[in-house]
């Protein structure tokens, strides 16, 4: 990497994206220091919250005053931390100090036990919102014991960045962690569809580079470009970072994300270094597949054991 003009290596290289979208340094770095931070502090309340956790079990559990129960799904709003609104108003985009988020819980859930979370992400045409596709993967993730989250603000960016998504999904997780300290160590899967494939990889990329999460997988359905390799180049989370198992889904009727595609692009992952990079293909055009989601999802925990 280069070294800057005051001859210290920068802590990212400029990253862009084909939509020319960019992260000030200046900023990311203070959302990674604020991300590590917030990590450190999880760690802690965790030790001194969770006996008080296992006694209100019996009385129900909530999140962000909201009732939670097994099989069921919550919406929840929380305020968004200065860090983040300036993350998401990059490019021009409002200051937003509410976010939301869509939660789907497994049968049985408590938060005492560990769960593992898929993170769903969506692409930006048509106007769509990850909270719009988070009900695809419900019955798949939730009967495989997953949790299902996506987030979304309260009010509409002028421009649906990844800056504006990265926000409003670190804030959504700091709101479950303020409740639910524990879940800071839940293993984290990302999930998309067509874009939101793509944009799951870089957010991905740039929350493990905090050390703020522990993925446990890339769920990459209809997608004809490598976006995760570009990332995991640009903000080097680490050697471990090409041992996260990525499953490509594609369709064999799909003009969009054409077979061919998903060859290259696992080819690409293979030569940046990702070592367990799974591509299955099913009979059917340009959409996303309930049953690969529930494969890809019991191979995530075979490796991960958990």
């Amino acid at each position: 990497m280069p070294a800057s003009r005051t001859g210290r290596r920068p802590v990212f290289r400029q990253w862009k994206c084909r939509e020319n979208e960019r992260l000030g340094q200046s900023r990311l770095i203070r959302f990674i220091i604020h991300m590590t931070r917030f990590a450190h502090v999880i760690a802690l309340r965790s030790l001194i919250l969770f006996p008080l956790l296992l006694a209100r079990v019996s009385d129900g559990a909530t999140l962000a005053g909201k009732p939670v129960q097994g099989g069921g799904m919550v919406e929840i709003r929380f305020p968004v931390a200065k860090s983040f609104q300036d993350l998401a108003a990059e490019g021009g985009n409002p200051r937003v100090d509410t976010g939301r988020a869509v939660l789907m819980f497994p049968p049985g859930f408590d938060p005492a036990r560990r769960w593992p979370i898929l993170v769903v992400t969506s692409t930006s045409d048509f106007n769509r919102t990850s909270v719009m596709d988070a009900e695809w993967y419900r019955r798949p993730a939730t009967e495989e014991g997953w949790v299902v989250l996506a987030s979304d603000a309260t009010i509409s960016p002028r421009v649906d960045s990844t800056q504006w998504r990265l926000a409003m999904l670190a804030a959504a997780l700091e709101a479950v962690r303020k409740d639910w300290p524990q879940s800071g160590k839940w293993p984290l899967a990302f999930a998309g569809f067509s874009g939101g494939a793509k944009r799951s990889g870089i957010l991905g990329t740039m929350l493990t580079k905090t050390g703020s999460i522990r993925v446990c997988g890339f769920f990459l359905s209809g997608i004809n470009e490598d976006r995760l390799s570009e990332s995991y180049k640009s903000y080097q989370p680490g050697p471990g970072f090409l041992e996260v198992p990525v499953w490509l889904s594609s369709g064999t009727g799909d003009t969009v994300a054409t077979p061919q595609s998903h060859d290259l692009v696992k080819v690409s992952l293979e030569r940046t270094g990702f070592k367990r990079v799974r591509l299955e293909r099913f009979d059917g055009p340009h959409q996303l597949k309930m049953s690969e989601v529930r494969r890809a999802l019991r191979w995530f925990r075979e490796l991960g054991k958990f």
